[in-house]
């Protein structure tokens, strides 16, 4: 059977020049719960380097911002790209650059990597490499935290529930938290081949 492939770049042009905000992140209220939950499954208060691929418009960007030394995001899409740049102008911690990954992962490490709504959009070799690539740039006990909407997308690769199935048994990674709904799926995960430390045990209450 032929796997599924990749979205291509002009996929996302055509949305952005359809629509400013092709998903409604500026105003819906699932997005802006969805954020504040995404949020709350961060473990640890503070991230020294943090990478976050398909930024869109900056809107999680932003978010994002406060709980991080600095920030990397990126998005495949120009439009998407001059927006985020414009939304966090006056964050200095925060670099948005234009790339598209796999082959335009950045070098360097990091302490939390993001996929928000983002990895369903990769055919089985790529999402491999996109996981692969993270796995080697997170620090020991650094972050991977992943949400995706769990609802069928004609033009997807795949689905959210697949790309969570493929996280659960990557080597290397170690669930700590796992937030279910009907409509989006958010985890996080820790770079550790043991059990990941909880956040009470993490801050001296057990």
């Amino acid at each position: 059977m032929t796997s599924p492939a990749t979205l291509p770049p002009a996929y996302f042009d055509a949305l952005y020049q359809a629509a400013p905000d092709p998903w409604g992140f500026e105003d819906r209220w699932y997005e802006q719960r969805k954020y504040a939950l995404s949020l709350a499954s961060l473990p640890a208060a503070r991230y020294q380097s943090a990478f976050e691929p398909g930024c869109s418009i900056g809107v999680l960007t932003r978010l994002l911002a406060g709980r991080c030394q600095a920030l990397l995001s990126c998005d495949v899409a120009a439009t998407a790209v001059r927006a985020a740049t414009r939304r966090t102008a006056d964050l200095p911690q925060v670099r948005v650059e234009q790339r598209e990954l796999p082959r335009g992962w950045p070098d360097g490490r990091f302490d939390l990597v993001v996929f928000s709504e983002f990895l369903y959009y990769f055919g089985d070799h790529d999402l491999e490499q996109v996981l692969k690539n993270a796995v080697a740039a997170l620090e020991p006990e650094g972050t991977l935290l992943a949400v995706h909407w769990r609802h069928p997308v004609a033009d997807y690769p795949r689905s959210g529930d697949d790309v969570h199935q493929v996280l659960a048994g990557y080597p290397g990674l170690a669930r700590l938290v796992h937030h279910f709904e009907p409509d989006f799926l958010a985890e996080a995960y820790i770079r550790t081949d043991g059990t990941p430390v909880s956040v009470a045990q993490a801050t001296g209450l057990v």
